[in-house]
């Protein structure tokens, strides 16, 4: 068996002192959970190519990714499964608040970081916390690190 770690993007969006976060509801009765906007990669598409359009399918919002804020990895105990999640820092322009959110986003909502630290237990995982602080110590990475070939 070979192993293969998840794929993941993520945006870290903060306007005026507040983060972009969605609450959501991963598996039907696991309870709500806070996140920034992220999801797996999908086939074909490059990495910020996901991370544009997961922002968008889970907030409504069209992401500008201005910079690779990090990369991580974390295994999930309760999924058995390891992530390795690029996640960018940048800006949110047009909001189309008659978008339809993917399925288990109940919605997206702007928080400071009072109130992220008070909803700790509700976090996703660790990397929700990690990349805010990443955020916040000025980590800046240049997206020209990334590359996308397609054949």
């Amino acid at each position: 068996m070979i192993w293969k770690p998840n794929v993941t993007v993520a945006a870290v969006v903060e306007q005026n002192g507040k983060y972009l976060l969605v609450e959501e509801e991963p598996e039907a009765g696991s309870g709500l959970f806070l996140n920034q906007p992220a999801g797996h990669l999908d086939p074909g598409e490059s990495i910020i190519q996901g991370v544009i359009r997961e922002t968008l399918e889970e907030t409504a919002y069209t992401f500008v990714p201005e910079y690779l804020l990090g990369i991580y990895q974390w295994h999930s105990q309760r999924a058995d499964a390891t992530y390795i999640r690029f996640a960018f820092g940048g800006h949110v322009t047009h909001h189309d608040p008659a978008r339809i959110l993917d399925t288990g986003i109940l919605r997206a909502a702007w928080f400071d970081l009072d109130e992220i630290n008070q909803m700790a237990h509700r976090h996703r995982s660790p990397l929700v916390m990690q990349c805010i602080q990443d955020h916040l110590a000025g980590k800046h990475y240049p997206l020209e690190l990334l590359m996308h070939y397609d054949s």
